[in-house]
């Protein structure tokens, strides 16, 4: 994020696109993990549909990033859907499905998943200004 592409922008939205940037990759690499390691995977009896949602989340994490990290409007936008669908879907999976009571690894997580959601489609119209909408144009006036 140090190239052309984010001169001229201020370091708090640099920081906080980083911040997104590091937990989409980190969503990314744990949604690999919990295909490939037998050990990982949801203890849960998942239905399909859902497995199918968490499995394509190894697309849309690492993609959402990297969008980002280029300063596209379209990184924001994935960013977003892809938190608030995930908040939604572990949501489902450990309010739902799991009918173990009080706090457990997986609502605590959930949790987490759905503060992230809240913080980037709150902070989304605010970044937005930021980001490029075609090449070489750059949003005027200072930060806010």
């Amino acid at each position: 994020m140090g190239t052309d592409r984010w001169r001229g922008v201020p370091a708090r939205v640099r920081l906080v696109v980083s911040a997104a940037v590091l937990v989409f990759a980190y969503g990314g690499v744990v949604h690999v993990l919990q295909l490939l390691v037998p050990g990982l995977r949801p203890q849960l009896a998942l239905p399909g549909w859902l497995a199918v949602y968490f499995a394509s989340l190894t697309l849309w994490d690492p993609l959402a990033a990297l969008l980002l990290a280029a300063r596209r409007p379209a990184g924001l936008a994935l960013g977003c859907a892809v938190l608030v669908t995930d908040a939604a879907a572990n949501g489902y999976a450990n309010y739902v499905l799991d009918s173990a009571g009080g706090v457990t690894p997986g609502r605590i997580g959930q949790a987490v998943i759905t503060a992230l959601a809240l913080a980037l489609v709150a902070l989304t119209p605010w970044l937005a200004r930021w980001f490029v909408r075609c090449a070489g144009h750059r949003p005027p006036g200072p930060d806010r």
